[in-house]
């Protein structure tokens, strides 16, 4: 009888000494998760943001126009020296038919300059440095892409083509982060692009 008694006690404490641990774990997890909800980063992390931005990037075809192009007898190619740096500073844009210009809109070399009605873009650095999007945060790389506002400044003159950013402006969140997280990540490359030309300077680059 005795042995049964102490038997009923010891599970009797076991019992109650598991109930006071889970209750004690389910205490922590909450006062560890109150407060203000978790943002893009706490949720997914920089570290899986920019896989991911990396992807978006590539199938979004920004390479197309920011990455310069070397040519090869294939056709062009990445420079992989200067990925995303936009328009090389030191490259001036080349003469152009004038006649050819009135129906078509025209890529130089490194696919990184057009010219069309709106005269003549060049592609934007869009590496981490400070030529490129270094001193940007997340508002300005949001007003730019969702409202085509140069440089993402409000009051600042709209984006020119070729730039897509009509299409981009459904980006969720999440992936708007994502690409931002990993174009902050990218090598920098000094690269001060050059402003657009106007169609009513453009006469001193018309072949005759």
């Amino acid at each position: 009888m005795k042995k049964s008694m102490l038997s009923i006690l010891l599970l009797s404490t076991v019992a109650g000494g598991a109930m006071l641990a889970t209750v004690v774990s389910c205490g922590k997890g909450k006062s560890a998760s109150a407060g203000a909800p978790p943002t893009t980063e706490t949720a997914h992390g920089t570290e899986n943001l920019i896989p991911r931005g990396a992807y978006l990037v590539t199938v979004m075809g920004c390479h197309d126009c920011h990455t310069p192009k070397v040519m090869t007898q294939h056709g062009p190619a990445l420079d992989t020296t200067r990925l995303l740096s936009g328009h090389p500073a030191g490259m001036p844009l080349a003469k152009f038919d004038t006649s050819t210009s009135r129906n078509w809109a025209l890529f130089n070399m490194t696919q990184t300059a057009i010219i069309g009605p709106w005269g003549a873009s060049f592609a934007a650095n869009l590496t981490s440095d400070q030529t490129g999007i270094g001193a940007w945060t997340l508002d300005n790389f949001r007003k730019a892409m969702k409202e085509g506002k140069s440089k993402g400044l409000e009051g600042s003159r709209p984006i020119l083509p070729p730039m897509p950013w009509e299409n981009f402006k459904n980006l969720s969140e999440e992936d708007l982060a994502a690409i931002f997280a990993y174009l902050k990540s990218t090598k920098p490359v000094d690269n001060v692009v050059p402003r657009p030309i106007t169609p009513d300077q453009l006469g001193g680059y018309y072949s005759k």
